[in-house]
């Protein structure tokens, strides 16, 4: 998260300085402090990468960060209050993203002549092009997917799709996001997970085994974990048992959960729908290139009075 924030700042910038300044925190700096401070080695790579240079700041010298303290007290009073309300970080990410957009438009600090928008197109012409090659700031380990076709990261489970069970894969750890990959392919990518014990599953992952072994539909973690309670009652119901569920399952992850729900309330309530009933909507009507024309076509009627003239037929 450390690096990929920065990441995005050279990106948003459209430039790399050439140098940045930290206080010592852990995450930048492994012992030491100060000039005697001594970089994490990712951390070292990524300013080798941007070549940037590092300063951390001495013990107890707050006026080395003086300026970082205000914005963090400007932002607090002016971005996040009252405490927004939000649905997920990306949601709470956008609205600060806007905030500072419209301060940099706006906003004129004291006792300088110029506003900072303008301060701020000046200071974009130091900056140093951004590498072509992008730095990959990922928490990247080596895991195997276990028997139940998941894979461990960070005290959370992701799963992949069951061909890789019990295969090696590369899980990449990003700020927001997770993404798993086998032999350089991205085999799922997931949301991150920040809590401990909880597992992420992907009904697709789960659909070839369950078309092979149909029996174990009603106890799979991936079925009663993943989807509603509206659309396992009613495979519960159809007349067909498992291989019907597991028949609903698949046009599930053709066509999407909320698609087959949709077809189903459309069909009378007296009636079970089933699987084959639900392909008759799924069935688009084929386009006819036939051209269908009226009963009834309007015809020029042709004066033959000239033609008759010319050639003598109406003196005959």
């Amino acid at each position: 998260t450390f690096l990929e924030a920065q990441q995005i700042m050279f990106d948003f910038f459209g430039g790399t300085p050439k140098r940045l300044i930290f206080d010592n925190a852990k995450v930048a700096v492994k012992e030491g402090f100060g000039i005697q401070a001594k970089p994490q080695d990712k951390y070292l790579s990524f300013s080798a990468h941007y070549a940037f240079s590092l300063d951390f700041c001495n013990p107890a010298s707050g006026n080395e960060k003086s300026l970082v303290e205000n914005l963090v007290g400007y932002s607090r009073r002016n971005f996040l209050v009252p405490v927004p309300k939000v649905n997920d970080i990306e949601d709470l990410n956008r609205k600060l993203w806007n905030d500072c957009i419209s301060y940099r438009k706006k906003h004129k600090v004291a006792n300088r002549q110029q506003p900072v928008n303008v301060m701020y197109q000046e200071e974009t012409s130091f900056l140093k092009p951004i590498p072509r090659y992008r730095f990959d700031t990922s928490k990247t380990v080596m895991a195997k997917v276990d028997d139940f076709s998941t894979v461990r990261y960070e005290k959370n489970n992701y799963s992949v799709p069951t061909k890789y069970l019990r295969k090696d894969v590369t899980v990449k750890g990003y700020a927001n996001n997770i993404r798993i990959l086998h032999e350089g392919l991205v085999v799922a990518t997931y949301l991150r997970q920040y809590g401990f014990g909880h597992t992420e599953y992907r009904l697709e992952h789960y659909i070839d085994l369950l078309e092979r072994k149909p029996r174990s539909v009603s106890n799979a973690r991936p079925v009663k974990e993943t989807l509603t309670k509206e659309l396992l009652d009613w495979g519960n119901q159809l007349p067909g048992g498992n291989k019907e569920m597991v028949k609903l399952l698949r046009l599930c992850v053709d066509y999407g959960e909320e698609r087959i729900l949709t077809i189903k309330r459309r069909i009378s309530g007296y009636v079970i729908p089933t699987v084959d009933m639900v392909r008759t909507y799924l069935n688009e009507p084929v386009t006819s290139s036939i051209i269908y024309l009226k009963n009834e076509i309007e015809i020029t009627k042709t004066d033959l009075q000239k033609y008759d003239e010319k050639y003598g037929v109406a003196n005959q």
